[in-house]
């Protein structure tokens, strides 16, 4: 399972794009070059279908045709471009004396990953450049053969000129996501998490039985992390060996010992507190981490989320860590097959703008549209939650957002609606002890640069409503 920065900052995706990447350009039909042509097949999945790279990865049929060294390096080249594109494109406009026609879009790719290989990847700048020109030419683009040279070529003259050019902040995203958190937490702080962004995450871990967290780190190569039973394996060594691995292939996987889950993502299924013997819904459950909690925690869960597939996964999960939940395929907003429960916990669909270190791709893929969409199903959400609660039941509403539109707003909102809920003030304590993820208002606030120093966490908003009884 899996939510949605290394302990001193250094861009992993180049690191790992540089052990796995070939050393030379090659032949129009060599694999240096496939590998490169379907980074190009990701990147427009991306921008021209809007489509989620983990679904365009999951999607193309030729990837898992690669070699494993091939296949490393198309996704941490996709990865490393998106992660940095504000920079990349930054670059771009200085080096094109007007911009490429909109037709242009796959030009505009080309460019972006020829320009990640050099100025973040460390690639050869001829092998760089010749495969991108190439490429060019094998997707009918010869009349751009030349442009994609020169603007290549200037790049790799100087590539830390125009890194140094391009700083976080700002330049690193697009406008409106930039203002709203300039606007919401402050220049400097809009800046820190701008700079989270750049970095990989690392890969946290819930143990299913917290009294063996220590065990599991000496397994995983991973430190004990201050919320219980929860441990973080870092993107690389301290001596910047990869340690990449497929979870599937870890220590205690097979014998359900633990599931992939970010710190932050950890936080909302502990503020219920005692479960045990507890009826709680998770509605929109998928992908199940926080189901897990609550089943580990002894809870007597239903766990429901409208996708057929997504909950499919849930349930293969929950069996290999010898869990239990009850699982309701269905629209939460419709469901109408269960009252009166202890607890709710509504994780609600949302801009997912508190994920970017892990999903790049979000930064480009909202807008300011997204937004009034989103909180209006998550009204509708707060809304069936609280009629599925029992008097004196405990509701969880969180986002993986960092929007207030999808956060306090939302609370605000929903507590003057409805005359019989209040606000639960948080603790420290239920936090790990973190005083700084506990907002004014008492909900639990996690930003990117939160805990910068031990890899950051996922930007998470979470407020504790209770009905009156």
């Amino acid at each position: 399972m899996s939510s949605k920065e290394p302990s001193s900052p250094r861009d992993v995706p180049a690191r790992d794009a540089r052990d796995a990447q070939p050393e030379t350009g090659g032949s129009s039909d060599s694999p240096i070059l496939s590998a490169r042509s379907i980074a190009l097949d990701l990147m427009d999945a991306v921008f021209r279908r809007r489509k989620p790279l983990d679904e365009a990865l999951g999607e193309h049929a030729e990837l898992e045709k690669l070699a494993t060294r091939d296949r490393q390096f198309v996704r941490a080249l996709v990865a490393t471009t998106l992660r940095h594109m504000g920079q990349i494109d930054h670059a771009l406009g200085q080096c094109l004396e007007k911009p490429l026609p909109a037709r242009a879009l796959i030009v505009r790719n080309i460019l972006r990953l020829g320009a990640a290989q050099i100025m973040f990847l460390a690639t050869a700048p001829h092998a760089a450049v010749d495969t991108m020109v190439t490429l060019a030419g094998d997707r009918g683009e010869t009349g751009f053969k030349g442009l994609i040279n020169a603007v290549l070529r200037r790049i790799a003259r100087d590539p830390q000129a125009f890194l140094a050019s391009a700083p976080a902040g700002a330049v690193s995203l697009p406008d409106w996501l930039w203002q709203s958190w300039v606007k919401a937490y402050g220049v400097a702080k809009a800046t820190q998490i701008a700079t989270a962004h750049l970095y990989e995450p690392p890969l946290d871990f819930c143990c299913r039985r917290p009294a063996e967290a220590e065990y599991w780190a000496s397994q995983l190569h991973a430190r004990v992390m201050p919320l219980p039973g929860t441990l973080r394996r870092p993107a690389a060594s301290e001596g910047g060996e990869r340690l990449h691995q497929r979870v599937e292939d870890l220590p205690g996987y097979a014998d359900g010992a633990w599931w992939v889950q970010d710190l932050a993502a950890q936080i909302p299924a502990r503020l219920l507190g005692n479960v045990a013997g507890k009826r709680v819904i998770d509605l929109c459950a998928a992908p199940g981490g926080k189901t897990a909690q609550l089943a580990a925690a002894g809870a007597q869960v239903t766990a429901l989320d409208r996708s057929r597939p997504r909950l499919a996964r849930v349930k293969e999960n929950l069996e290999r860590l010898r869990l239990h939940a009850e699982l309701e395929a269905a629209d939460a907003a419709l469901w109408d097959r269960g009252r009166d429960f202890d607890a709710v916990l509504l994780d609600a669909p949302c801009s997912a703008t508190g994920t970017i270190r892990r999903h790049p791709d979000v930064a480009w893929l909202k807008d300011p549209r997204d937004l009034g969409k989103l909180t209006a199903t998550q009204d509708r959400l707060l809304d069936k939650a609280v009629s599925l609660l029992a008097p004196g039941g405990t509701l969880i509403f969180c986002t993986c957002s960092l929007q207030p539109e999808e956060g306090p707003d939302r609370v605000e909102a929903l507590l003057s609606r409805h005359g019989n809920l209040k606000r639960d003030r948080l603790h420290t304590e239920e936090v790990g002890g973190l005083f700084e993820l506990i907002s004014p208002a008492g909900d639990f606030r996690s930003l990117p640069s939160h805990l910068a120093d031990q890899g950051g966490l996922d930007g998470f908003f979470a407020a504790r409503i209770l009905k009156a009884g």
